[in-house]
């Protein structure tokens, strides 16, 4: 496993990740975590994202007591935690990043995570409603207050954030270090083109989710979707359309030949293609079993394979395709 800097943070990453949004349900049980989490300490994996909306708090709760039955030295993992939707009812509990509701979620979480503070806290989404200078003021406070140590946004815009900054920057508070966008093969816009000037000029750091675009990319959903797959869960039906969308399938079918070439998975090569991006800081898997992140992990073997000549090959395969940011306002 190789570590890579947050941005231009003194903080340093697992390249790859272990993301608790499906624990506490999809057979991801106490148990199955624990057995995860201990792969992925082997593994040399430090960096653990959550958030709040997790399962409605379980995946924090999970993961404080799997941390203390395993013993994990604090100091030997990175946590982040996110807020935007709320776990409770009110006008102040969901869908905000008001002062009151950050305030009170860190809270929240620390006692369900049984840690006196969490490394990263993300803005989950952004609150077109609060200024922003509200949320920076916000995140600052946590920060001073030793609840967290860095903060940053996930799935903002690149005004948005620079706006963040400026603010930040202006009241010599605590800047934001790390956008948390989905980065894929098949969603590229937001950090390729939109963010690229942004990343450079400030230093942001990139933590990525869905890197393997919903499943889509490891070709599971080219036949239909299988009887265990999100595609078959009812609650996810919004998402029927762009997992088995036939244009994204068909990449993938294009993509085999690839894979066959490098003698890897379809998986494999979609996780090392994103690790050959350098503004990259990690990628986060999301894994319903232990079995998958020890897939997963065999794309640190893949990635010294991808040459230049390679890489050329499968932007043209993939070509101008690159499906905008969604604005679905779901609980990753």
């Amino acid at each position: 496993m190789q570590y890579r800097r947050l941005g231009r943070s003194g903080l340093k990453l697992s390249e790859l990740a272990l993301g608790a949004g499906n624990w506490g349900y999809q057979g991801m049980n106490e148990n199955a975590v624990r057995e995860t989490v201990a792969l992925a300490l082997d593994a040399g994996i430090n960096y653990f994202d959550n958030a709040e909306s997790y399962t409605g708090g379980r995946a924090e709760e999970i993961m404080g007591r799997v941390f203390r039955s395993l013993k994990l030295p604090r100091l030997k993992a990175v946590v982040s935690t996110k807020y935007y939707w709320g776990i409770n009812d009110g006008p102040n509990s969901r869908n905000t990043l008001n002062r009151k509701y950050l305030i009170d979620g860190i809270d929240g979480s620390l006692k369900r995570l049984q840690m006196d503070y969490v490394d990263i806290v993300y803005c989950h989404r952004n609150d077109p409603h609060t200024p922003i200078e509200e949320t920076v003021w916000a995140m600052h406070n946590i920060i001073e207050w030793g609840k967290a140590l860095y903060w940053g946004t996930s799935e903002w815009r690149a005004e948005e954030i620079r706006a963040a900054w400026d603010i930040a920057e202006r009241h010599h508070l605590h800047k934001p270090v790390v956008e948390q966008p989905e980065y894929n093969l098949l969603r590229r816009s937001r950090v390729d083109t939109e963010h690229r000037r942004l990343l450079d000029d400030i230093g942001l750091g990139i933590a990525v989710f869905s890197p393997l675009a919903g499943g889509t990319l490891t070709g599971k959903y080219r036949g239909g979707a299988p009887a265990d797959s999100r595609a078959a869960d009812p609650s996810l039906a919004r998402f029927h359309g762009t997992l088995l969308g036939k244009r994204r399938n068909d990449i993938v079918d294009g993509l085999e030949q690839f894979a066959r070439q490098l003698d890897c998975s379809l998986t494999e090569l979609a996780l090392a293609w994103i690790l050959t991006n350098p503004r990259v800081s990690t990628a986060i898997l999301g894994v319903s079993r232990p079995a998958q992140l020890s897939a997963n992990l065999k794309a640190l073997d893949v990635v010294p394979r991808l040459t230049p000549d390679i890489l050329a090959a499968i932007a043209k395969c993939v070509g101008d395709y690159s499906e905008p940011w969604s604005t679905v306002t779901d609980p990753q």
